[in-house]
Parts: structure tokens; sequence; C-alpha cells
């Protein structure tokens, strides 16, 4: 049963609420050397892909799909928008954003094109440098927690039971906590929707 499955039975989410964290990540992460490049690393332990080109890397990080690389995109792609590096200083993110745009941002306009990244990769026959911050994490949380620690200690057999790690019962607490908030939510709603209908001269005001 994958986490997804299980969660719905826990809690009653709807899937919609879960939507968002359906990566569709049914493959395992390849083996790779411990001498190789970031880029590889990454794609294997982020996307569980080890054939990929410059080019198909370039869009999979594009995230928002407008043909270009921006600073806040280097640093996600660096996982630096993820809660693992929330110590990383704000110095230490834009000296990354500048080195990569260094390296890369050949007309120097201050974002990187699919062309630039596919120079820079074939035709110079370089590599995104390791910057220190970890592989990479740019996923959801729920995507974060499939590819990490589900597809590493869990299988399609897991039942709930058997959810007794740390990072189970973690993961879980903040599916909880998003439902209990979700509820509240909708009673305030409720209480907006009854006030709306009492006559203003019995309402209190201010």
């Amino acid at each position: 049963m994958r986490p997804s499955t299980i969660i719905l039975a826990a809690f009653g989410l709807t899937g919609s609420a879960l939507a968002h964290g359906d990566h569709g990540s049914g493959s395992q992460k390849p083996i790779v050397g411990e001498n190789a490049s970031w880029m590889v690393k990454h794609m294997a332990e982020e996307h569980h892909v080890e054939n990929f080109d410059a080019a198909s890397f370039f869009a999979l990080h594009d995230f928002d799909a407008d043909g270009t690389w921006e600073g806040l995109e280097i640093l996600r792609t660096y996982g630096l928008m993820d809660d693992s590096n929330k110590d990383v200083s704000q110095s230490r993110r834009d000296e990354i954003v500048r080195d990569i745009l260094g390296l890369i941002d050949y007309d120097r306009n201050g974002v990187i094109t699919k062309d630039e990244f596919v120079r820079f990769i074939d035709v110079d026959g370089k590599t995104l440098p390791d910057m220190g911050t970890g592989p990479g994490h740019h996923g959801d949380a729920e995507y974060e927690y499939e590819i990490h620690h589900w597809e590493k200690y869990h299988d399609d057999n897991t039942k709930l039971e058997d959810l007794t790690h740390p990072e189970d019962i973690e993961h879980f607490k903040k599916h909880e906590e998003m439902e209990l908030e979700e509820e509240r939510l909708a009673q305030m709603d409720k209480i907006a929707i009854i006030e709306e209908n009492i006559p203003a001269k019995f309402r209190r005001s201010g």
C-alpha cells in the first residue's frame, strides 16, 4: 500500500489533498559511483533517473516553465528552499546564485537559458558544481518522504501498524495537523456564513 493510500485510510483525507505530492515515483534509485558528479547524484537520489541529457535536466528544473533559470530556481535546484538548508545564510545563498550565473549566464543578463545550459554541459564539457548543500531536495514534503524514506524502508505491502519509524510518525503528524487546520477553517467558514444571516441591528459592533 502506497503512503498516500495509507494516509487516506488513516485520516480520511480526500485524494485532492494529496495530489500535490504524487510525482508518480515508482522507480528505485539508481546506484551511482562515489565519484559521480553532483548532477548525476542529484538525478539518481532526487528523481531516480540514471540517463538524462542537458536539455532534460534544464527542463526538469525550470520550475515555472518560462524557459529560463532565475535565482530562485537555482536555489531550489540546490535544495535551498528545503527545510534541511534553512540555516544557510542569505549571503551564502546570494553567493551560490552569483557563482552559478557566473559559470553559465554567458550573456550576463541575470538568467540562464536552455541554450546556455546546453552549451555549458555539452559544448564546454562542464557540470554543475557541488555547492555543499546536499543532494538538492526540492520536492514537496510528500514527495521527499516517499523518495527518501518510504522507498528505502517500506513497500506496497506496508500496513498502517508497520509505520513506526520516527520519519513515519513525523510525516503522519504533519498530515494530522493539516486535517485539523482544514477542520478549523471549515468551522470558521460556517460561523461566517451564520453571522451574515443575522440582521445588522442584532450584530455586535466593532
